[in-house]
């Protein structure tokens, strides 16, 4: 039985590897894809923004 528990162990430690491979990589694209998603919905929100200055007869 302790064969087959050093054996899971040893699979984790062998799939866990991959995440030292990819380093910081992941972080950094998620927070490039987080401020690329901000500008996109900042430049929305501007255009919104924009059409209700020209339409006075909105309720606000």
């Amino acid at each position: 039985m302790t064969t087959f528990f050093y054996a899971i162990g040893d699979f984790l430690t062998w799939t866990f590897g991959f995440f030292e491979s990819i380093g910081n990589i992941f972080n950094n694209a998620v927070i490039i894809l987080g401020f690329i998603g901000l500008f996109y919905w900042l430049n929305w929100q501007r255009k919104f923004n924009k059409r209700a200055e020209e339409n006075p007869n909105q309720l606000k």
